[in-house]
């Protein structure tokens, strides 16, 4: 199916405004956060407590700090774009399904006594996403797509390593593993293929 000039254009809008909003979303929250003294930091993902499954959504769009959001908010820019692209409501679904799938993660894996919070398991996930999804779904142009994010945020996965005691690999790890996973649960249909007989 072809895509007008006209329509790239009206995504590309779509998809800058949707992260343009989300990343100043972080931003206020933390703001409000720091105006209330870390009053928000409660709704982190505290492991293998029934209650903060609840949390695991909200867990994602909060911080520990201006430091914290500031990290996030690049990649999660950048990353989210580029996903955003292919239209919100897929983009939706996989961001939601890497929130699931890192806050459940960090859930049950994350060391007793600790909260886990910040934007970075979507960041991971999306990372992941974008990685996998031109194999997944055989367009060349998102092949291409994914060596460049490869090649550009390949750093990025150090970050599933457990280097940092005071960074959750599990949020990376599991958000990581989402992003993959949407990539295959939302895979697009394909084609039907034309045959000539002759």
């Amino acid at each position: 199916m072809a895509v007008t000039r006209t329509g790239a254009t009206a995504r590309a809008v779509t998809a800058g405004v949707v992260m343009i909003a989300w990343v100043a979303l972080l931003w206020v929250l933390e703001g409000i956060d720091t105006a209330t003294g870390h009053s928000l930091d409660t709704y982190g993902v505290s492991p293998r407590e029934p209650a903060e499954l609840a949390d695991v959504v909200p867990a994602a769009f909060l911080h520990s700090g201006w430091e914290h959001v500031a990290s996030n908010s690049v990649p999660l820019l950048v990353l989210g774009f580029i996903a955003a692209l292919g239209g919100i409501r897929r983009f939706a679904a996989v961001v939601l399904v890497v929130i699931v799938t890192s806050g459940l993660g960090v859930w049950l894996t994350a060391p007793p006594d600790t909260v886990t919070l910040g934007a970075s398991g979507v960041v991971f996930g999306l990372f992941g996403y974008l990685l996998v999804r031109g194999f997944v779904d055989r367009r060349p142009l998102d092949i291409a797509v994914g060596v460049i994010v490869a090649t550009v945020y390949g750093s990025l996965l150090w970050g599933v390593l457990p280097t940092d005691s005071g960074i959750s690999w599990q949020g990376h790890l599991f958000g990581l593993a989402g992003g993959v996973a949407a990539a295959f649960v939302l895979r697009r249909p394909r084609e039907p293929q034309n045959y000539v007989t002759v």
